[in-house]
């Protein structure tokens, strides 16, 4: 009984966070150091026209570690998950080459559905795995696409399938939820002082295209898509505050 009890407490201070090494995951992840005693991290590929960004990842987990000293010692494990089916069956701007624009219904064709919902439930089955019981996604409704699974009703709504389905008590946190793209860059700022910004600036990546080559005040990326058109109007804001 002392040991379950044990256990139970350590999952209460442990996070996983999603982490895809975009600027809102980024973001995400400091939140978590700062809160939480042990936090892990989980990636997924799949398919992802910008898998460049899965590539930042190692980068911004030694920078984060490096900019307060409590964190290097809650950083925990990085985990991968390969979800190639997610984008066989999408056939969305975001998994194949096709230029982005809307569909009849109105949502943007960058749209990969069932993503966030089966991307939390691998989260809940690999934090059940490795007895964490706070999950962390950059989920957000303020600055948003439009995607109808980032709203707060969604994950709510998963939250209770979740604990339901697998007889634990997850709690989903979205710290982004309410927050446009210049207050993210704000809590950034907050989080870890300028340098945190800075590194997500240097090392992130958000552009839906995968393109680093051009270096913009806000980051990597083609400048036109809407991703980098949110960061980057998001930063400008945040910069002229």
């Amino acid at each position: 009984m002392a040991t379950d009890m044990a256990t139970d407490m350590a999952g209460d201070r442990s996070a996983l966070v999603l982490f895809s090494g975009g600027q809102d995951s980024a973001t995400c992840l400091a939140w978590a150091l700062d809160r939480f005693a042990h936090v892990e991290t989980l990636g997924f590929d799949y398919g992802q026209r910008h898998r460049v960004e899965l590539d930042r990842r190692a980068a911004l987990r030694a920078g984060l570690v490096g900019l307060v000293p409590a964190w290097a010692g809650r950083l925990g494990e990085d985990h991968t998950v390969t979800l190639d089916a997610l984008g066989e069956i999408s056939e969305t701007a975001l998994t194949r080459e096709a230029a982005i624009g809307y569909e009849e219904s109105g949502l943007p064709n960058t749209f990969v559905p069932g993503r966030n919902l089966v991307f939390l439930t691998f989260a809940a089955a690999l934090a059940y795995r490795r007895g964490l019981r706070h999950v962390v996604g950059g989920m957000c409704e303020t600055d948003y696409s439009g995607y109808p699974d980032c709203r707060d009703d969604t994950i709510k709504a998963l939250q209770v399938a979740l604990n339901l389905g697998m007889e634990r008590r997850f709690v989903l946190h979205t710290p982004l939820m309410w927050l446009d793209k210049a207050q993210t860059w704000s809590l950034a700022e907050t989080l870890g002082g300028r340098a945190l910004v800075d590194l997500i600036v240097e090392e992130s990546h958000t552009c839906y295209l995968g393109e680093r080559g051009q270096r913009h005040a806000w980051g990597y990326g083609c400048g036109t898509c809407p991703a980098c058109r949110l960061r980057a109007d998001g930063f400008a804001r945040f910069s002229a505050a």
